[in-house]
């Protein structure tokens, strides 16, 4: 997903041609909602490589360098012997010419397409999670108490948003939202997990909710959350300590693979 803050910032300085995976049927190297900006120098974005790519990217550059040539109508690809690939799936590709105007539009319709996941903390960790989840299928919601917290080279795709006090953002986030939480203090914490499961209560649309820290810590927050008239049917919604088992390490960029590979795996 960074690869739209990349688009995004060339599409301002030149046209290009967009080709979708419209549909994908069989064994093929990416899904459908798979896209590619093509420029006349460079590319954004993969539809999987191989002749099918090297193929598309020519009839693309043909389009740019011919504006008064008409777009082609949906093409159904087989990927097959006659392009040099054994996959024996059939894609669906559309193109589309492109320019600066047409940048937030894209932002917004190919961004859409991501899961939607909303990340409480702008600490070390955090900031580990958002450069490796914007590569990632997610639409990203980055959320902390701190203004000043967010870098100026977070991708432009992320939305960032100041909360103060940071558990009001939980009553705006996308339904079915994916939710991880690692502020930077406990109470904070217990706050937004609070939040979290008084809206899984009401709405049940919050499918994973992720909770930084140890076994001790969750024992302390079940403790205390008890106290606030929750109990254990609230308690088996909440994923703590998260990261996918097995992956050890305790950096900011290994925890982040791990908390990634989790949610890749459906979460769980």
């Amino acid at each position: 997903m960074k690869q739209l803050s990349d688009l995004f910032e060339d599409v301002q300085h030149a046209p290009a041609v967009l080709v979708r995976v419209l549909q994908a049927q069989g064994s093929v190297p990416r899904d459908t909602g798979t896209w590619m900006a093509v420029f006349a120098t460079h590319q954004v974005g993969t539809i999987g490589g191989g002749h099918l790519e090297h193929q598309a990217i020519a009839q693309a550059r043909a389009l740019l360098h011919s504006p008064s040539l008409p777009l082609p109508e949906a093409q159904r690809v087989a990927l097959g012997p006659s392009l040099g690939q054994c996959c024996g799936g059939v894609l669906e590709l559309g193109f589309e010419r492109i320019s600066a105007a047409d940048a937030p539009r894209l932002m917004a319709g190919l961004a859409s397409a991501g899961r939607p996941l909303a990340l409480f903390g702008g600490g070390h960790v955090g900031q580990a999670l958002v450069k490796l989840l914007a590569d990632l299928p997610f639409h990203l919601h980055w959320i902390d108490s701190r203004d000043e917290v967010f870098p100026p080279d977070t991708p432009r795709h992320v939305r960032c948003e100041h909360s103060a006090p940071v558990q009001a953002a939980v009553a705006d986030l996308t339904p079915g939202s994916v939710v991880l939480i690692m502020s930077f203090s406990h109470a904070e914490d217990l706050e937004v997990l609070a939040h979290c499961l008084r809206r899984a209560r009401e709405l049940n649309d919050l499918p994973f909710i992720g909770l930084i820290g140890s076994a001790t810590k969750w024992a302390s927050f079940r403790h205390r959350l008890a106290a606030k008239g929750f109990c254990d049917a609230d308690f088996a919604r909440v994923t703590c300590p998260i990261g996918l088992p097995g992956i050890g390490g305790k950096s900011p960029a290994e925890i982040a693979v791990a908390v990634a590979a989790q949610l890749l795996l459906g979460g769980s």
